[in-house]
């Protein structure tokens, strides 16, 4: 990829609704997406675009890097609970997209999103994962050091949150690494990075809900902060943070369909639509 489309940092790709028009050597966009991440920190964003609405709803779509400086794009920052701003949304308004911009060939811009999620998701799926190691709060050593700081590692429950959080954490990075290893050797992360998405996203809640326990009292009333944060513990904002994890990268329902479909067989759910123009599929 040209220097010029390399991202600071990389942002989940835009969904269907958003529709691409061909004109001569340029594309013209016009759609919103939300929970683009990261897009407010971003000069470029990946765009997945309805560019044939008569072909069915796999098909048709086509996979643009978008300059979030070009006119037409409007960026509004989200902010979530813990004071943060991590998501955004994001306005098309006839933006003009260079066809040399487009990834892939146009009408099969599914496949190479297909490519960039499974990507995402290993990115997600913590220790070990080679990418985001957490987004939400601290790892397990941070816990049990927060837990010793406190006098807390003596208490039977406490000690068996710990082991637990320690235990699962291990098993994601062993099962990480193997993924990894897939990779070095050629291959992609594939169905393999639901199972790090959907362990991932649990697990890293139950070790931000037990950071937040260990605080005790001084996890629901803290003294007066800045504007956005007003003081509030770490340990809390992870927490508060974590809640995202069975939603980013694909929802746990989502992943666990592919785990389904994918890595044990099983049939799909019946689909009156699958094979219907996406013009035609009702849709609120």
């Amino acid at each position: 990829m040209p220097a010029a489309l390399r991202a600071r940092r990389r942002v989940r790709p835009g969904l269907a609704r958003h529709r691409a028009e061909r004109d001569g050597d340029e594309w013209v966009l016009t759609g919103q997406k939300v929970w683009t991440t990261w897009a407010h920190v971003s000069e470029f964003a990946v765009c997945l675009a309805r560019s044939d609405p008569r072909q069915r709803k796999r098909r048709g779509l086509t996979y643009f890097a978008v300059d979030l400086t070009l006119p037409g794009v409007d960026i509004r920052p989200l902010r979530h609970i813990g004071g943060e701003i991590d998501f955004n949304e994001v306005f098309l308004d006839e933006v003009r997209v260079p066809d040399a911009h487009r990834i892939g060939p146009a009408g099969e811009g599914w496949r190479v999103a297909g490519s960039s999620l499974a990507g995402e998701r290993q990115m997600v799926s913590g220790s070990g994962s080679g990418g985001v190691d957490r987004i939400g709060g601290a790892g397990v050593d941070q816990l049990v050091a927060g837990a010793r700081a406190r006098d807390r590692t003596q208490e039977p429950a406490v000690r068996q949150r710990l082991m637990a959080a320690y235990t699962g954490e291990r098993v994601r990075a062993w099962t990480n690494q193997r993924v990894r290893a897939v990779v070095r050797a050629g291959g992609t992360p594939g169905p393999a990075a639901s199972i790090g998405k959907v362990h991932q996203g649990t697990l890293n809640q139950s070790i931000q809900m037990l950071a937040a326990d260990l605080l005790g009292a001084a996890a629901t009333a803290w003294p007066a902060g800045d504007e956005y944060h007003d003081g509030m513990p770490p340990e809390v904002r992870g927490m508060l943070r974590s809640r995202a994890n069975t939603i980013e990268g694909g929802t746990t329902e989502v992943n666990k369909n592919i785990l389904g479909e994918r890595v044990l067989g099983l049939p799909r759910e019946p689909d009156p639509w699958a094979e219907a123009p996406w013009e035609e599929i009702p849709r609120s």
